[in-house]
């Protein structure tokens, strides 16, 4: 016991390294339950480094000791002990790997924390020390460790975390390192079996080797972390159960996208589209992320930077070996891993839903009733991922109205000669759908996509250009059909000196409600229509405006009427002096704005259509 006296080291810590204890002690973590994660995966590190030197080297102390982390709480001495088996350390190892805070950085370091404060997690780099993190609830820490060589001897490190620390040689017969925490006074949740198997079963669950919990030593941890397992021996039902057991929803997901990829980033990832965009009442996933984790240890509950943000509701894990850590392992470090792993991610998951939308339409389907909106929301955000979106794209149209289609099947049916996509917006599908501009569509039998969701004057203001095709507001054009097909016959129309004598009772009655009344060939089924002036702020940004609650001032508009039409040719008939006249005008006047979305008093039209009934039945 002497000879150990005398050979018991203080050994000062440097300035700069006590200053940068103490920021990671009271500035870096913002949750202290992180100290036992950061020391497990120190266990595991050590267990993980003696299972390589063991694949060339036989000759190491204890080579038949069970490989297992052991974690005891004693809540009467208020200490918690982590053991493993690991590969150990001799005591210069100790002053090496303990002694110090990164050597040759603490003064660089503190020099950048002091001149940008507020961003600590992109500055400390490769700093390394998880292990002081353990300061936040100890009094002191005791590390006592044997290496794997036969030959070493023990030694035992002290600190309370003030300026010096102790190291000497101590009699210890079995490998690996054993960590005691006195802890404080307000740190005795940490004692308690249940907190740290919930810390466990939270951060630690899918290390490699078993972690073992209290004097029964029982194991805690799951250690098969099922999106390592090669995909072709993953049964779909295991994965459902896991999803279950990730977010406690019960519906099956509509599906899910196992990878298993070694470059141009390695990584491993098990991704669940859910049901529905609503999470389950009891769901442990509160905020919308992926688990993070490095090796089987979990680095963020929530991580946003693997997906883009329009796949918010993929719920799932993503580990990979190449993420650089800060030292709190809580976020990130700025490096080109991230970027390679979120395009990685994301290009496998486009692919995923590509493939879904041509094998499994039913599924597909209700894929796009759910989530439709966010691959929307994507096509009129993201530039990066916009053309590989616009495939995933599903509409209603003129033609399929009681269906989905893409933009590659409008292709495909689509006139030999046409070489536009027509679309057209509206407030409410069933106006859409009956829309006047449709009517010559109808007639030559060229589809129309049909939009009315609120999301769809963002995503055409972007897709204006598909493949060889360009995308046109059919209430601005007129369908281009086949030149092998016979121009359908022209319906009988009013008289020319007839027809402008109704232009000009229409204008004398609507004055300045309408810029301008002319007849129109663009028309079969419908006696009128409203069409922006020339020069006016095109239809799509109107609508992005109102959305936005932007002021705009609504532009005028042009009505144009059909002579064809059998109730225009009932009105030529009235005398000028017929009170069913100017009612009929209104009306059809009040017809087109309703259609369109623009009327602002729908119900001040019931008293002049009981008038017209009240006509109409004499």
């Amino acid at each position: 016991m002497s000879d150990n006296k005398k050979e018991l080291q203080a050994i000062p810590f440097k300035a700069e390294t006590r200053q940068l204890l103490n920021i990671l002690i009271h500035s870096l973590y913002s949750e202290r339950e992180v100290f036992l994660r950061e020391l497990i995966s120190n266990a595991s590190d050590a267990l993980t480094r003696l299972h390589f030197e063991t694949l060339t080297n036989r000759n190491i102390l204890d080579p038949d000791v069970e490989m297992g982390i052991w974690i005891t709480p004693n809540e009467t001495e208020r200490t918690l002990t982590i053991r493993d088996t690991g590969i150990g350390m001799t005591l210069e190892e100790m002053v090496e790997n303990l002694g110090t805070i990164a050597q040759s950085g603490a003064r660089v370091f503190l020099q950048a924390a002091e001149s940008n404060p507020g961003n600590l997690s992109d500055i400390i780099g490769q700093f390394g020390v998880g292990f002081y993190s353990a300061f936040m609830v100890a009094e002191w820490i005791r590390v006592e460790s044997r290496s794997f060589r036969p030959e070493a001897q023990g030694a035992i490190w002290f600190s309370t975390g003030d300026d010096t620390f102790t190291v000497e040689p101590a009699d210890i017969h079995t490998r690996g390192t054993t960590v005691t925490i006195k802890l404080k006074e307000d740190a005795l949740e940490f004692t308690r079996s249940y907190r740290l198997r919930e810390i466990i079963k939270k951060h630690s669950d899918y290390i490699p080797y078993p972690i073992y919990l209290g004097e029964d030593k029982e194991q805690v941890n799951q250690q098969t972390a099922l999106w390592r397992t090669p995909p072709r021996e993953v049964a779909k039902e295991q994965a459902f159960e896991f999803y279950r057991q990730l977010t406690l929803d019960f519906n099956e997901p509509l599906t899910y996208l196992h990878l298993n990829i070694d470059a141009p980033v390695q990584l491993y990832a098990l991704l669940f589209i859910p049901s529905t965009p609503e999470k389950p009442l009891f769901s442990p996933r509160k905020e919308d992320g992926l688990k993070l984790y490095a090796r089987k240890v979990l680095i963020q509950e929530y991580c946003r930077d693997i997906l883009p943000n329009y796949f918010r509701f993929v719920q799932g894990v993503v580990d990979s070996e190449d993420i650089p850590l800060n030292v709190s392992r809580e976020t990130i470090q700025a490096s080109k891993a991230m970027p390679q792993l979120k395009k990685v991610v994301t290009r496998k998951l486009l692919d995923h839903l590509n493939a879904m939308g041509k094998d499994q339409a039913d599924n597909y389907a209700k894929f796009w009733k759910a989530f439709g909106a966010y691959i929307k929301e994507g096509v009129a955000t993201d530039h990066e991922t916009h053309s590989d979106l616009v495939p995933l794209l599903r509409f209603v149209t003129l033609n399929h109205p009681d269906s989905l289609i893409s933009l590659d099947q409008y292709i495909e049916e689509a006139h030999p000669d046409q070489k536009k996509i027509y679309y057209l917006l509206g407030d409410d599908p069933r106006a859409v759908f009956h829309s006047p501009h449709l009517d010559l569509y109808r007639k030559n039998k060229v589809d129309v996509l049909l939009l009315s969701d609120p999301l769809d004057p963002f995503v055409m203001l972007s897709l204006t250009q598909y493949k060889d095709y360009s995308l046109v507001n059919a209430a601005l054009e007129k369908p281009q059909t086949s030149s092998q097909e016979p121009e359908p016959e022209p319906e009988e129309s009013l008289p020319l000196d007839e027809v402008n004598r109704l232009i000009r009772l229409f204008k004398e009655r609507l004055g300045e409600k309408v810029s301008e009344v002319r007849s129109t060939d663009r028309l079969t089924t419908s006696p009128v229509r409203l069409v922006n002036k020339d020069g006016s702020l095109q239809q799509e940004v109107q609508k992005v405006y109102q959305l936005m609650r932007k002021e705009y001032t609504l532009p005028e508009k042009i009505l144009e009427i059909n002579p064809s039409h059998e109730l225009i040719k009932q009105l030529s008939s009235l005398p000028e002096e017929d009170e069913r006249v100017p009612l009929a005008i209104d009306q059809l006047f009040e017809n087109a704005l309703l259609i369109e979305g623009l009327h602002p008093d729908p119900a001040g039209m019931v008293d002049r259509i009981n008038r017209l009934l009240k006509t109409a039945l004499k």
